[in-house]
C-alpha cells in the first residue's frame, strides 16, 4: 500500500466517523422536538445556525487549511463535534437558542470536517491523474453519503431504544476515539500550502469555480427544500409513519444515494475517462423533472406515500450523479497547492444552499404543504441548470 493511498484510507475512515455522528444528530434533534410538539417551522429554525455557520467556516476554513494544514482544520472539526454533542446531553437546558448554539458548532464542525477531507484527496491524487480524482472523490463523497444514512437510522433507533441523552453519550465517545487515531496516523503538512495565502485569497478569481459555486448553491437547496423537515415531517404527519419508520427510509435513501454516488464513475461509462461540464447540465435538466412529476402525481390525487417514496428514490438517483459530477469539477478546476481555497469558497455555496432550503423547507411546507416545496425544488434545479450553462467546456481552460 503507497503512503498516499493509506493517508486516503485515514482519511476517509475520519469523515465516515464524523459523518455517522452528524447524521444521528440530525434525526434526533428532528425527531425529538416534533415529538415534543414543535411546529416544522420551529424545527427548521434549530438548524438555522448549523447552516449559517458552516458558511462562515468554509470561507474561513479553506484559508485556515492552506495556512495550517487540512490535518488541523479536520481535526479540530471532530472535536468540536463532541463539544457539540456533549452539550445536547442537559435536557434540562434545551431552549430553542441553547440548541441553535449548540447546532452551530455542529455546523462549524461539519464543514471544517468536510472540506478538509475533500481537499486533501487533490492533494493526494499526481497532476493530470483526472480519472483517478474523478473516482477516489465519488468513492469518498458516495461512502460519506451512505453513511450519513446509516447516522440517520441510528439516530432514529438510539433515540427509540436509549433515550436522547444516552445516544448522545455514545456517540460523542465513539467519535473522539477515533479522532485521537486518525490524528496519529495522518501527516502534519497535508494540504499546506507553500506560502501563506492572504485572507482576500478566499474569494475566487476562477470564472469556472464562480459559476460552478453558484450551482451548487440551488442544487443543494433544491434538495433540501423538501427533504430536510418537509418530508419526515408529512411521513409522521400525513403517513402516520412511526419514528422507526421514518428513521429507517431516511437512512436507506441516504445509503442508496450515496451508492450510486460512488458508482457514479461506472454508471456514466467513465473508468478511463473524467466528466465535463455538459455531463453536469445534462443531469441538472433530467433532475428538474423529477420534482415536477412527483408535484403533477400529487395534485392529480394518486396515492401520496406511493407517490414520494417513488419520487424519493428516482430523485435520489438523479440527485447522486449530479452530486457526484460537481464533487469532481470542483476539484478538477482548483490547482493543487491551494486547492482548500478554492473548495471552501465552493462549499460556502453549498452551505448557503443547504440554509436556504432548511429554512424555505420549514416555512414552505407550512403555508404550501408538500406540493409548494415541491416546486419550489424544481425552480432551484432550473436555477442550477442555467448557471452550469457558463462552465468551461473542460478542465484545462477553467482559469
Amino acid at each position: 500500500m503507497t503512503l498516499d493511498l493509506r493517508n486516503y484510507l485515514t482519511v476517509t475512515l475520519g469523515y465516515w466517523a464524523f459523518t455517522l455522528t452528524d447524521g444521528a444528530i440530525r434525526m434526533l434533534v428532528v425527531l425529538y422536538f416534533h415529538q415534543l410538539g414543535y411546529s416544522p417551522f420551529q424545527v427548521a429554525m434549530l438548524f438555522l445556525f448549523y447552516e449559517f455557520f458552516g458558511i462562515v467556516t468554509n470561507l474561513v476554513g479553506g484559508w485556515l487549511a492552506a495556512r495550517l494544514g487540512l490535518n488541523v482544520t479536520m481535526h479540530l472539526g471532530m472535536a468540536m463535534q463532541v463539544l457539540a454533542l456533549g452539550m445536547l446531553m442537559p435536557t434540562q437546558w434545551l431552549s430553542v437558542p441553547y440548541v441553535m448554539f449548540a447546532q452551530a458548532l455542529s455546523g462549524i464542525a461539519k464543514d471544517l470536517n468536510k472540506m478538509s477531507a475533500k481537499s486533501s484527496v487533490k492533494t493526494l491524487v499526481p497532476k493530470g491523474a483526472d480519472a483517478r480524482l474523478f473516482k477516489w472523490v465519488a468513492i469518498l463523497t458516495g461512502s460519506k453519503n451512505a453513511l450519513k444514512g446509516v447516522g440517520f437510522f441510528l439516530g432514529a433507533a438510539l433515540l427509540q431504544t436509549i433515550g436522547f441523552q444516552m445516544a448522545l453519550l455514545v456517540l460523542a465517545l465513539s467519535l473522539f476515539a477515533v479522532t485521537i487515531l486518525t490524528l496519529l496516523l495522518l501527516p502534519d503538512d497535508l494540504g499546506k500550502a507553500k506560502d501563506k495565502p492572504k485572507f482576500t485569497q478566499v474569494f475566487s478569481n476562477n470564472a469556472a469555480i464562480n459559476w460552478l459555486s453558484a450551482a451548487r448553491f440551488f442544487l443543494f437547496g433544491a434538495r433540501d427544500v423538501w427533504f430536510v423537515v418537509a418530508v419526515p415531517v408529512f411521513m409522521v404527519g400525513v403517513l402516520g409513519w412511526n419514528f422507526m419508520q421514518v428513521g429507517t427510509f431516511m437512512a436507506a435513501w441516504v445509503i442508496g444515494y450515496g451508492v450510486v454516488q460512488a458508482s457514479a464513475p461506472s454508471l456514466l461509462g467513465l473508468k478511463q475517462h473524467a466528466p465535463g461540464a455538459g455531463s453536469a447540465q445534462v443531469w441538472a435538466l433530467l433532475l428538474m423533472l423529477v420534482p415536477v412529476g412527483i408535484a403533477l402525481a400529487l395534485a392529480q390525487g394518486w396515492d401520496s406515500g406511493t407517490v414520494l417514496v417513488v419520487g424519493l428514490l428516482v430523485f435520489g438517483v438523479v440527485f447522486a450523479i449530479n452530486s457526484a459530477l460537481h464533487s469532481y469539477l470542483i476539484l478538477a478546476y482548483a490547482d493543487h497547492d491551494k486547492v482548500a481555497l478554492k473548495v471552501g469558497f465552493y462549499y460556502m455555496a453549498n452551505a448557503g444552499g443547504r440554509l436556504a432550503g432548511t429554512v424555505l423547507s420549514g416555512w414552505s411546507y407550512q403555508q404550501y404543504g408538500l406540493e409548494g416545496c415541491l416546486w419550489l425544488s424544481a425552480g432551484f434545479v432550473l436555477a442550477a441548470l442555467l448557471l452550469s450553462l457558463r462552465l468551461p467546456a473542460g478542465t484545462e481552460h477553467a482559469a
